[in-house]
């Protein structure tokens, strides 16, 4: 730290602070060896090492993404940068059923990390295949002795990943084929409740029909968690309610009345007591109205006096906007004949061609493509009145193209290009037509005649050199709002880390509190709580306020800066070293001046700061009810 003599190591002074929901007051708050010391009016400066002007800015905890994938990152960049220039402080990782927290579990046969990430989270395997070789644990435990040893960035609290602990009890192979025999049930339920006492928050699960294994034996079949039947998830889940651990889940999307059964075990009235669930997510999907609606009511009902629930259904403050390059993205998995492009390796364009170029696949790709978008019949009438089984709704107006070989395609619709396509066969007039284009088109899409022909066609003509974008859920900026602030939904979902070329959610925070602060301070004030104390509170950890004797995990925020900041302007695709690929990020320059990690300064006037990565800034949190002490307090009572 700083000059030991000195009553404070930094003193940020007259900010406007913002702390577990009360009224916000501008204060001085100074910092002393990672912890909070003092909290007033005017306190001293000569006192401080460092004095940093606070002046106009919000002082507030620093806040929490409670759902992402930054399992892997962690083992090669655990500063987690583009998580810190936001204020992120805190992350949740092994959501959706997949992490670390037992080894690579290879077989001789199976990869389970690359089988499992690869897919789910459009992560090379390359990338993938060098996590799994580093790996040098196996057990639950090992895992978080492991995380304790990192240079953390942020702090990280882990679930207990659903698919890795079914691979452990029963293998990888049938972890995919049958279910659990009595002794493997047994053999997980206790392998769960001994991760809780270690500090595992919770477990996680996924029944989302998006997430597909990555191996060429087994690219037909759902990662494991999703063979699970519901008597293996009331038996683990009631292992979470006695240990009053939580459960991370996704609905199974296209089931009502599974979706029912399966979160009514969140009722404290059916099963004793309530359940700490919360679940992905809450989004207004564009193509079907019904499901935003059915899932604010499921939580009105869990969580009424009557059922006794603990049920959080998370919200995304921002357009949920997915990028695809070519065929290959998240939304492609859901729809079976899109999901056959996903199935190849990124690297294979040659399978993709193949599969293009069937006769048979490309009348099953047209029958797909054009279903609903004519004539009469149940399909016609789901899609005029938005009510269509997938979430991608396959409108060409809404396929913006952002990257391209035709550069002058870039910022342009796939409707407005199928038009251009079908002028320039007609020899119409069109405006910038170059040579190449020309010639591309008399060679390649001299064919088309319909849009189906026209998508079929450019996703073979560009494959992966194309990428594009479309908004799937909250499109209207004011639901989102609501949602946000829904004091039964929970804002805090990021999902970072996840989908490197197809997803840029990690400024989310920031857009949760711009949009709050449309209603003033006692908004923001709420939105400070919800993202920071009721975020710590709802996984059972330590964080989230900034009183005196509280860990020094803080930020400032330039409310000007943050009014006048447009996430959806400010997204960039880089290439980022420890991936040697390509992705999706976002910069929010000038809000964020300050990320202070236990004490440690981890960013500042848009710079990170020197030691972030190279020394250990956060800390390892497990659930209060851990029988196992942070490495902090052992080392205090050695102290």
């Amino acid at each position: 730290m700083s000059d030991s003599h000195l009553a404070y190591d930094t003193l940020i002074q007259g900010a406007k602070i913002f702390n577990e929901g009360k009224t916000a007051v501008i204060e001085d708050l100074a910092v002393k060896d990672g912890r909070v010391v003092e909290r007033g009016k005017n306190l001293d400066a000569s006192k401080a090492d460092k004095v940093i002007n606070g002046e106009d800015q919000w002082l507030m905890p620093g806040l929490f993404d409670i759902h992402t994938h930054y399992d892997l990152e962690l083992e090669i960049s655990p500063g987690l940068p583009e998580s810190i220039r936001h204020g992120t402080t805190s992350v949740v990782i092994a959501n959706c059923s997949l992490g670390l927290a037992f080894g690579n579990q290879r077989d001789g046969r199976n990869d389970p990390i690359v089988d499992c990430f690869a897919r789910v989270e459009n992560v090379p395997k390359s990338i993938l295949r060098g996590c799994a070789d580093n790996v040098d644990w196996e057990t639950p435990e090992d895992y978080l002795n492991h995380l304790d040893t990192l240079n953390l960035g942020p702090n990280v609290a882990t679930l207990l990943p659903h698919s890795m602990l079914r691979i452990d009890a029963m293998g990888f192979e049938e972890s995919i084929s049958r279910d659990p025999s009595e002794d493997e049930l047994t053999a997980m339920k206790n392998t769960l409740a001994e991760a809780v006492e270690l500090g595992y928050v919770g477990m996680s699960t996924d029944a989302l029909p998006f997430h597909y294994l990555a191996s060429a034996a087994h690219c037909d079949k759902t990662i494991p968690t999703q063979f699970a039947k519901y008597y293996e998830i009331k038996t683990l889940t009631q292992v979470l309610r006695e240990k009053e651990a939580l459960w991370q889940a996704t609905p199974p999307k296209d089931s009502a009345i599974d979706t029912l059964k399966t979160f009514m075990l969140s009722s404290g009235f059916f099963h004793g007591k309530p359940l700490k669930t919360t679940v992905v997510a809450a989004l207004d999907v564009f193509n079907n109205w019904k499901i935003l609606k059915l899932g604010r009511l499921l939580s009105r009902t869990l969580n009424s006096k009557f059922l006794r629930g603990d049920f959080h259904l998370q919200a995304l403050g921002a357009p949920f906007k997915v990028w695809s390059d070519g065929a290959v993205t998240p939304l492609a998995e859901e729809i079976p004949e899109l999901r056959r492009l996903n199935e190849t390796d990124l690297e294979d364009r040659e399978s993709r061609q193949k599969i293009l170029n069937d006769p048979e696949y490309i009348q099953t790709f047209r029958d797909m493509w054009l279903k609903g978008k004519s004539g009469f019949g149940i399909a016609r009438l789901k899609r005029l009145i938005n009510m269509e089984d997938y979430a991608f709704n396959r409108a060409m107006e809404d396929m913006l193209v952002d990257l391209c070989p035709l550069e002058h395609w870039q910022g342009k619709n796939f409707q407005e290009l199928f038009d251009r396509v079908r002028d320039i066969k007609r020899g119409n007039e069109v405006s910038g037509l170059t040579d190449e284009e020309a010639a591309l088109i008399e060679k390649d899409f001299f064919w088309v005649s319909d849009e189906a022909d026209f998508v079929l066609q450019t996703l073979r003509t560009f494959d992966l050199e194309l990428s594009w974008s479309t908004v799937t859920a909250n499109r209207d900026v004011n639901t989102v709002r609501e949602l946000i602030m829904d004091p039964l939904l929970m804002p805090g979902f990021n999902d970072s880390g996840a989908h490197l070329n197809n997803m840029a959610f990690y400024d989310v925070n920031l857009r949760s509190l711009k949009l709050a602060a449309e209603g003033g301070d006692a908004d923001v004030s709420y939105m400070v709580k919800r993202l920071s104390k009721d975020a710590a509170d709802l996984f059972n950890v330590e964080g989230g306020s900034i009183n005196i004797g509280d860990k020094a995990d803080l930020i400032l925020v330039d409310p000007e800066a943050l009014k006048n900041y447009d996430g959806e302007a400010n997204v960039q695709r880089l290439m980022r070293d420890e991936f040697q690929h390509h992705q999706l990020v976002n910069r929010s320059e000038g809000v964020v001046p300050l990320v202070m990690i236990g004490g440690h300064i981890a960013w500042k006037d848009d710079a990170y700061g020197k030691d972030l990565g190279k020394l250990q800034m956060g800390r390892l949190l497990r659930n209060k009810n851990s029988n196992v002490e942070s490495v902090e307090l052992q080392e205090q009572d050695v102290a």
